[in-house]
């Protein structure tokens, strides 16, 4: 069975009280298929997709209840992104497989979470001698990074890493990633268990987003090589919320394995905030980040008008 590494990210400062701003749930009659419904012409929530290779939608992305961390309980289902010796995309000399949120919301504001589950396979197993870029955001103020020099899973503060685990990580285990606020990063994890902890210090950083700019998936550099084979990657669980946090890894609307063809839930539904929770440090600094999405069309690392 794959193993699990949850994560969770972002904060920005003054909350509400724990408030999903945005989902990107994947509910029992999500497939591969709805990911093509979105379009710059038809842009539809919870999803962006657009970086990716020439093939099927299928051959990059894939989805299915097997796919999530088995702890999760609010997704049906969770998400494969692949990618491979086709996985280049707008002529870049990178492997990427990446979705980006769809939404009006203002995700760069206030004391947020940004939170998923990633995990591996043995089978389609990354390669550690290429460097693995993950769940970045475009100025790439925080990421994961996987390889090249070790077969470490590192997170990353404007590219120097705070913290590490070996990748792929442990089954069950659950390991969150950062709270940012617009002075402070900090990660979050636990061990095999059903909450969230706190795995880092607050780190000094300001950091920005646009709402639309926040990549699920991965870009793999060339690193003076190739290799076709296909790596896969699988997440589930991926939600932005607004303080105080959710630290079970059931999710926030634990037991519902949302059905139907939507997946985004009311941005005014309040998170289960277990006692147990512990809130990073936070500073009441403003936030640099616009008040909502104002990505431009193939804005993102150079794109120029791919298809």
């Amino acid at each position: 069975m794959k193993s699990i590494l949850s994560l969770l990210a972002l904060s920005a400062v003054q909350a509400r009280a724990g408030t999903i701003l945005w989902n990107g749930f994947f509910n029992s009659s999500f497939t591969s298929a709805t990911f093509d419904q979105w379009s710059w012409s038809n842009q539809i929530q919870p999803w962006q997709w657009y970086i990716h290779g020439s093939g099927a939608t299928s051959e990059y992305l894939g989805v299915s209840s097997s796919f999530k961390n088995p702890a999760d309980t609010t997704d049906a289902q969770g998400v494969r992104t692949t990618i491979d010796g086709t996985a280049f995309w707008n002529g870049q000399t990178m492997e990427r497989t990446e979705i980006i949120p769809q939404t009006a919301a203002n995700l760069g504001t206030g004391h947020l979470y940004y939170h998923f589950s990633l995990s591996t396979s043995a089978t389609n197993a990354p390669n550690p001698g290429f460097e693995h870029q993950i769940a970045f955001f475009e100025s790439h103020f925080t990421e994961l990074k996987f390889g090249t020099t070790d077969p470490l899973l590192r997170w990353d503060i404007g590219g120097v890493s705070q913290w590490t685990t070996t990748s792929p990580p442990t089954p069950g285990t659950t390991l969150p990633t950062t709270s940012i606020s617009p002075a402070v990063l900090s990660v979050s994890g636990s061990p095999p268990a059903p909450r969230l902890s706190p795995k880092s210090s607050p780190n000094s950083r300001s950091p920005s987003t646009n709402s639309a700019d926040w990549h699920i998936g991965v870009l793999r550099l060339p690193n003076g090589g190739t290799n076709a084979a296909a790596e896969d990657w699988f997440w589930s669980g991926i939600f932005v919320e607004q303080a105080p946090i959710t630290t079970s890894v059931a999710g926030p609307l634990a037991g519902s394995n949302p059905s139907g063809s939507g997946s985004s839930v009311p941005t005014t539904t309040p998170t289960t905030t277990p006692t147990t929770t512990t809130t990073p440090t936070t500073t009441t600094a403003p936030t640099t980040s616009p008040a909502g999405p104002t990505q431009t069309q193939w804005g993102q690392c150079g794109g120029t008008g791919f298809t």
